[in-house]
């Protein structure tokens, strides 16, 4: 528990107000900050920031002001739990602050300078990225007067782009998070915001032509160089997805804010691009590359040119001609930064030359009468200016003319699950942009070339292989003759595309284009999709003892995700990915790096002090972009990324010596479960797919990583002590001759254990599988393979109280 929280804590009876108590210290990713209306005896609000694992807190009487002549009392009250800044309701009269509670406003903080020292100071300085509240603030404590308890501060509006001569910040009389005034909150009324239809879609995608259509049933737009965009608003929440299933929305802040200002409350979801425009309107992928940077452009633009739902309703089945009238209408009154996408019908030919004349990168055309089926199946076409597209980096050179960065970039494209080499891009690369590259090559390196067939050094330089995991756009005046780029040069990354993706796009015949030919595309051997993720080379075989494929891998961990994903959600991840099958190199992954559709990046600070990004998932969709990307295994740490320095599983794997006789080992479980016993703690049993088997123990996340570590390895001791020729709790094999080991280790900070249900990359595809304590003397092991796992999960679930059992380490 934190410290800072004594004060709030003592302030309130938890068993009649439903304020969050607050349960642990973790800090987010990014400073979240609230401000919450509440009608308590003196009707204030709550102005929250969040600092050192709490809210530091004032409070406002009068609220806040964008006029920067207006100067906010606000009087620092007691920190409060992060929890608090989900908190909307009723704290029950006669309790502490007793009264209606409304979340005005929330979003992220800036600070300027170090915050500690501006508390000590009485200066804090920050930026505001809110629904409501932006650009620069401060409060500024003022002296004491003789008698004062509470520290009195004041809150300040600095002159800036969002400033106002008057305050209209009052107006607003309804929650950020549900559109309920103060009345309804106390009514208890339900939400009032409309949700979309759909929580994710595949986008509509053009097909490359090499003639413009003769007759007249097409509209035609330009074509914009930027991130292509989908975004779901709702309420006062917006999401902004790239191709990949990245929410951007922190990135691309300032359409964001302007999507939500513009939609009112109503729920809608939108296709476009997000660009940076220069001087002459022309499109900048450039320009947007160093905003992703810096983001000190303020030119980001998002330009709309689809509609798909509107307050509740799925518009696909509308003809585009419906789509972008409705679409139109809504933006009379847009605000600049979103811009819609104008048409012609017909005319293709002419908007072909315009875009030419004014170098523009092309022209997309759709035929009216079309529906948004989010495929490529010829309803959208597009066509070229210039040469250009999306290759894969599989390694990249350094003459002997430098003695370090980037001298070319090695090119691929797939065919398949083969990477084919397509030649070099040199040009292009800046000073600043080789460093960028540099960082993003450090932990992609690799001894052996992803290429099908490598291409070879030229005198004098040395070549990198690298993993296939970044995609970089690349201008090329054309293709030789032997499938190699002339001229190639490098425009920068796109972190919005999968690689597996990439594929050489080629120039077809209007004539070739067709709706069948597409529709069909995701039912052929080469692709098939579940849950929005298309699976490549489904037939590829993975087991090859067996014959099981990628397709039975898939099949198999969409069926059992529903029972798996409470043992996986939201806890740090590391995977073994086996791309040309078990028998060939797997290795392991714990590091998101470029690929990273479906599943959630977040930093952590490693036992260095140094923060690196790790990843877990939230969904099916997650579990399946990892198979898709060749994972076989999964292994979690044993917490929650929520709580992720209070550890909540506690796991013993018996690793038997060679050879040793299956009863012995099963008495080892016995003897594991019976220690367990005595201190009152309730296990669980699973089979590790392997040698031995796994108990598990469910607590409450409640003990550091340390206390949790020391209590596993005491475990092990006491059963060496108590039983010495029987088990051994050192790790080296030296010293478990004839004895079990009992691996306590995997459950200090960073370690894994492979999850409940997983596949195991060995042959016979068999299951790390939850198994009942009746079950321990008629299952091995490695007695479960995936098809006797598929038939076990239409049963009773042997571990459905796990968590209802968590329980306080003692």
């Amino acid at each position: 528990m934190n410290t800072r929280l004594s004060e709030y804590k003592e302030k309130r009876n938890f068993t009649k107000t439903l304020e969050p108590e607050g349960k642990s210290d973790q800090e987010e990713e990014c400073l979240r900050f609230v401000i919450q209306h509440h009608m308590a005896r003196r009707d204030h609000y709550d102005f929250r920031l969040e600092w050192a694992g709490v809210l530091l807190s004032w409070a406002v009487p009068k609220g806040p002001s964008n006029n920067t002549l207006d100067k906010r009392l606000a009087v620092q009250v007691e920190d409060h739990p992060l929890e608090y800044r989900n908190f909307e309701g009723i704290i029950p009269k006669g309790e502490y602050g007793g009264g209606t509670v409304m979340l005005w406003d929330e979003g992220i903080w800036e600070p300027y300078k170090n915050v500690e020292e501006g508390l000590k100071k009485g200066e804090l300085k920050f930026t505001l990225k809110g629904k409501r509240l932006v650009g620069k603030w401060a409060l500024i404590r003022l002296k004491p007067k003789e008698g004062e308890t509470k520290d009195n501060w004041l809150l300040l509006k600095e002159k800036d782009e969002y400033s106002k001569e008057s305050n209209d910040l009052l107006g607003y009389d309804t929650s950020i998070r549900t559109g309920r005034t103060m009345e309804e909150i106390e009514k208890g009324e339900k939400v009032k915001f409309t949700k979309n239809p759909f929580e994710q879609t595949n986008v509509q995608l053009a097909k490359l032509v090499k003639e413009i259509p003769e007759d007249e049933n097409w509209i035609y737009e330009l074509k914009y160089d930027g991130y292509r965009i989908i975004a779901y608003i709702e309420g006062n929440q917006v999401r902004l997805l790239t191709r990949n299933g990245n929410d951007y929305h922190n990135r691309f802040y300032h359409v964001a804010r302007a999507l939500v200002e513009w939609a009112k409350g109503r729920a809608m979801v939108l296709d476009g691009e997000m660009v940076i425009t220069d001087e002459t309107g022309k499109t900048d992928f450039q320009a947007l590359q160093n905003y992703l940077k810096n983001a000190k452009s303020q030119s980001l633009t998002y330009i709309i040119f689809d509609l798909l739902a509107l307050d509740g309703e799925d518009l696909r089945e509308k003809d585009i001609i419906e789509r972008k009238d409705i679409l139109l209408n809504l933006m009379k009154d847009a605000p600049k930064n979103l811009f819609y996408s104008r048409y012609i019908k017909g005319k293709g030919k002419e908007s072909f030359a315009a875009a030419n004349e004014t170098g523009m990168e092309g022209i997309v055309g759709k035929k009216i009468g079309s529906i948004y089926s989010g495929t490529r199946n010829g309803d959208w076409i597009k066509l070229k200016c210039d040469k250009r597209q999306e290759f894969v980096i599989g390694g990249f050179t350094l003459t002997d003319k430098r003695v370090s960065g980037v001298s070319a970039l090695l090119l691929g494209v797939f065919e398949g699950d083969k990477l084919i080499y397509a030649g070099r891009a040199g040009t292009g690369i800046s000073e600043g942009e080789m460093k960028r590259l540099e960082n993003e090559f450090k932990d992609i390196k690799r001894m052996d070339s992803p290429f099908h067939v490598p291409p070879k050094s030229k005198p004098g330089e040395v070549i990198t292989w690298l993993e296939p995991g970044l995609v970089a756009e690349i201008k090329f005046a054309e293709w030789t003759k032997e499938n190699q780029l002339r001229q190639a040069s490098y425009k920068g990354l796109r972190k919005d595309k999968e690689p597996t993706e990439i594929t050489r796009e080629i120039q077809q015949p209007l004539a070739s284009v067709s709706r069948v030919e597409e529709t069909m595309e995701s039912n052929t051997a080469n692709h098939l999709i579940f849950e929005g993720i298309k699976i490549s080379n489904p037939d590829k075989v993975i087991y090859d003892d067996s014959g099981l494929t990628k397709l039975d891998v898939v099949k198999y961990y969409e069926k059992v995700s529903k029972r798996m994903l409470p043992y996986m959600k939201q806890r740090i991840l590391t995977t073994v990915r086996c791309p040309k099958g078990i028998s060939q190199n797997c290795f392991y992954k714990k590091h998101p790096g470029a690929d990273s559709k479906g599943i959630i990046t977040v930093p952590v600070t490693n036992g260095d002090g140094e923060v690196e990004e790790y990843f877990y998932v939230e969904d099916t969709k997650g579990i399946l972009y990892e198979v898709q990307m060749g994972t076989v295994e999964f292994h979690t740490w044993g917490s929650s990324y929520n709580t992720l320095e209070k550890p909540d599983m506690m796991v013993f794997d018996l690793d038997p010596d060679e050879g040793m006789e299956l009863d012995r080992v099963r008495q080892g479980v016995y003897d594991v479960k019976s220690i367990l016993s005595e201190l009152s703690l309730h296990s669980y049993l699973k089979t590790s797919g392997g040698k031995g088997y796994h108990v598990v123990v469910p607590l409450k996340p409640s003990v550091s990583w340390d206390t949790f570590h020391d209590f596993a390895r005491k475990v092990a001791e006491v059963m060496e002590k108590k039983w010495p020729d029987r088990y051994t709790s050192n790790v080296r094999k030296a010293n478990r001759k004839g004895k079990i080991f009992i691996d306590w280790i995997r459950n200090g900070r960073g370690a894994t254990s492979v999850a409940p249900y997983s596949l195991r990359a060995r042959k016979g595809a068999k299951v790390s599988m939850p198994i009942s304590w009746e079950e321990l003397e008629t299952i091995a092991p490695d007695g479960i393979d995936m098809q006797e796992a598929l038939l076990r999960i239409n049963a009773d679930d042997p571990w459905k109280n796990f968590f209802h059992d968590n329980q306080m380490l003692k």
